[in-house]
């Protein structure tokens, strides 16, 4: 069984999977009480076949449940690539299951029955959670992006500037003249969209360790 609001698209997306029906209704009743859109599931299989985790928002797992249980449904997120916010919503934790799941990056661990203002509260700091990483990962696709358009001689002369070298050093250690550095360098600013040194290392910085140790 799968539900899904449709009487907003423009917020984020709460979505609740327990095998209780009455805990399903009973917590997306909560959350649409206070203008929050949600889809609730039986189980993690069906919340694969709906194809909605791409959405913004957050996911409130219940630990066991029948087939892939929510700790392994975690890992197999991670496994895949998917950063996603997640609460876990159990009537049967323990300390060490606690901390397995906030090693591997939860949100929250609630015990129920569970208050509806602290359950109200951890699914605000999730998406709040959820909003910060959506926002890390589009800013280190964009610097990506910047990158690709510079030239070998630019991304040499991007590496020495983030080091902290000077126009004369890298016209020394590349073999070109200070002018022909000059001229890389506005061009390289300028492709990378800023004027400062520092935030130059910033967007460098946010680049996979992959592509910075490629430049030669």
């Amino acid at each position: 069984m799968n539900e899904l609001d449709q009487s907003r698209s423009d917020g984020p997306l709460v979505i609740v999977v327990d095998d209780d029906d009455a805990v399903r209704e009973s917590i997306c009743e909560l959350l649409l009480s206070v203008g929050t859109e949600t889809a609730s599931f039986a189980s993690t299989a069906s919340l694969i076949e709906a194809d909605v985790l791409d959405r913004p928002g957050c996911l409130i797992l219940d630990v066991r449940m029948p087939g892939v249980n929510g700790l392994e449904f975690q890992g197999r997120l991670a496994a895949n690539g998917i950063s996603a916010s997640i609460i876990f919503l159990t009537g049967h934790g323990d300390i060490p299951m606690t901390v397995q799941a906030m090693k591997a990056g939860a949100v929250e661990f609630l015990t129920k029955p569970v208050r509806d203002q602290t359950l109200l509260d951890a699914v605000d700091r999730a998406i709040a959670v959820d909003r910060r990483k959506r926002s890390d990962e589009l800013a280190v696709r964009e610097s990506i992006l910047m990158f690709e358009s510079l030239t070998p001689r630019e991304r040499q002369v991007m590496k020495a500037v983030v080091l902290g070298a000077l126009n004369k050093q890298i016209a020394f250690d590349l073999g070109i003249s200070d002018i022909t550095v000059k001229l890389h360098r506005a061009s390289m600013m300028k492709k990378m969209k800023t004027t400062f040194v520092t935030h130059l290392v910033s967007v460098w910085q946010a680049l996979p360790q992959a592509m910075r140790d490629a430049i030669g």
